[in-house]
C-alpha cells in the first residue's frame, strides 16, 4: 500500500499536475495540505474519475485539508477537537480518516509567522491540541499516522543552514520541543530517503534560487503509531514533483507500507 502527503499550495493552481502524479505514482492514500479552496469548488469529479474519494476541510483562500483514497473512507473527522482558534476563528487545519486498514490524519500546522507574533503562541497551543486528539488512535493496535506540513525542522540537519534560521520560527526550541512531546502520545518519525543529495529535504522557497541551490527544509513529516512504522517498506522523498514551471515549493513524502 502506497501513501503520501503533500502541501500543493492550491489545489486548483496544481490540479494538472496533481491528476497526473497520482496516475503516475500509484498512491492509495493521499493527506493533502493548502488546498486553498472551498469544500463546494474542491475538484471531486475529476478524483473520482481517477478512481479516488475525497475527504475536505476547508472554507476557501487559505489553509485547507483533505485525504484522497481509493481504497475507501470512513469515520471522517474534520476540524481538530481542541482547536485553540486565532483571532477569533478555528482554521480548516486538520482532517483525520479511516483508508482501508489505515487510520490517517491531514494537518496543516500554524506557521507561526514570527516568535514574537501571537501566531507563535497559537502554533505551540495547536500542538498541544493535537497531541491530545491523536493520544488513542496513537496507543491503538490499527496501523495509524498524524501525516501533513508541520511547519517545523525536527533538527538542525533538517535545514540547510542552522545558522541561517537563527532567531526565526520552524527551528526555536519551543517547536522542537512541540514535536518530542508529539512523540511521547506513542508516534516515531518516518524519515525518508532523498532521491538526490544528502538530506532529505522536503520544501524549498520560491526565492533566491532555493531549489536549485537545494536550500531546503524537511517540514513534512509522518509521524506513525509502532504498527505503522513496522509496515513501512520504503520512504522517500518525491523531489522530482518539485521540478518545473507550476511546482509546489513542497514535494510529495510518499510511504509504502506492507499491510
Amino acid at each position: 500500500m502506497r501513501i503520501a502527503t503533500w502541501n500543493v499550495n492550491s489545489i486548483t493552481a496544481r490540479l494538472p499536475r496533481l491528476l497526473a502524479w497520482l496516475e503516475s505514482s500509484g498512491t492509495d492514500v493521499l493527506c493533502l495540505q493548502e488546498a486553498k479552496v472551498a469544500e463546494d469548488q474542491f475538484p471531486t469529479e475529476q478524483l473520482r474519475e481517477l478512481g479516488y474519494e475525497a475527504a475536505v476541510h476547508a472554507t476557501g483562500r487559505w489553509n485547507g485539508v483533505a485525504v484522497l483514497s481509493r481504497v475507501g473512507i470512513e469515520d471522517v473527522v474534520k476540524g481538530l477537537p481542541g482547536d485553540p482558534g486565532f483571532d477569533g476563528s478555528v482554521e480548516p487545519r486538520a482532517i483525520s480518516a479511516t483508508c482501508g486498514p489505515l487510520r490517517v490524519w491531514s494537518v496543516y500546522v500554524p506557521n507561526g509567522r514570527e516568535v514574537d507574533h501571537p501566531h507563535y503562541a497559537y502554533k505551540l497551543q495547536w500542538f498541544e491540541a493535537l497531541k491530545a486528539a491523536v493520544a488513542g488512535d496513537a496507543a491503538g493496535s490499527r496501523p495509524f499516522a498524524v501525516m501533513g506540513d508541520y511547519n517545523v525542522a525536527p533538527t538542525d540537519d533538517d535545514v540547510f543552514d542552522p545558522a541561517f534560521f537563527e532567531g526565526s520560527t520552524h527551528v526555536t526550541p519551543a517547536e522542537r520541543a512541540a514535536l518530542a512531546s508529539l512523540r511521547e502520545a506513542g508516534l516515531s518519525d518516518v524519515v525518508p530517503r532523498p532521491l538526490k543529495y544528502e538530506h532529505p529535504f522536503t520544501y524549498w522557497d520560491y526565492r533566491q534560487l532555493c531549489f536549485p541551490k537545494n536550500r531546503g527544509m524537511r517540514i513534512d513529516l509522518v509521524y506513525a503509531n509502532a504498527p505503522f512504522a513496522k509496515a513501512v517498506s520504503d520512504a522517500y522523498v518525491d523531489r522530482e514533483e518539485r521540478k518545473g514551471k507550476g511546482a509546489s515549493d513542497h514535494a510529495p513524502v510518499v510511504v509504502d507500507l506492507d499491510v
